[in-house]
This record gives C-alpha cells, structure tokens and sequence, in this order.
C-alpha cells in the first residue's frame, strides 16, 4: 500500500463510523459521515449530497453489512486522502456481493468526511 500510516488512519476513521452506521441499519448517521455536497455512486444511479446517500441506505435491506479492507492510499493535499477498497456486503438471506471501493475523504473543520464515493461490482 502506498501512502502513509496517517492517511490509513484518516481512511479508517471515516470509514469506521461510514461501516458502523451502515450495519447498524441507520441511513442518516450513514449520510453524516459524507459531506453536504458529496458525490454519491452506489450500484444505483449516481446523487449529490446527503438526503440521496441516506434514500440509499435506507433502501437496503436491514441485516446488511459492511467489511471492507484498505488496498491503496494516496494525499493529493493536506486535506484530501484517496482510498482504494475491497468491501463485501453480506446480507442474512443471500449472496455477499463483494465490490470495489474509491472514495476521497476531505477534512473540514476539526473533522474528515467522505466527498466522493464510487462502487464497482466487477464480474468474476
């Protein structure tokens, strides 16, 4: 992994709170954890900004999960760490879909939050 041990902290923080609300089954803390104007790319058409995070995540089923691993980090500016995942969501009646994960963390204020976040399911 390139990068440093800081920005794997930063990432980890984000998406430990991100994973956190996501298993838990709570879309607006979920959307918290993004910035107001984030670009938002699931497996479904594309939103800006948190109510279409949290329309997402309230749309998925209760009982999922997130694990994810980090694979690659990079800091283009003191404020902003790319992240390069592996995340699989395991649900409690079907297939875990395992997919891959960029997302772009910003500091505002005295915190990081996630400005952009993009999901590939690649065919195996």
């Amino acid at each position: 992994m390139n990068g440093t041990n800081g920005d794997e902290t930063v990432l980890r923080d984000v998406l430990d709170r991100w994973k956190t609300a996501v298993d838990a089954h709570e879309p607006k803390e979920v959307a918290a954890v993004f910035t107001e104007d984030a670009i938002f790319q699931g497996l479904h058409p594309y939103s800006v900004g948190r109510p279409g995070v949290a329309e997402y995540y309230a749309s998925q089923p209760i009982g999922m999960r997130a694990n994810y691993r980090i694979l690659e980090t990079r800091r283009f500016a003191d404020d902003l760490v790319l992240g390069y995942l592996d995340v699989e969501f395991t649900f409690s009646d079907r297939p875990a879909v395992p997919v891959k994960l960029a997302v772009l963390v910003k500091r505002q204020g005295d915190g990081w939050y996630l400005a952009h976040y993009q999901v590939s399911r690649l065919e195996r």
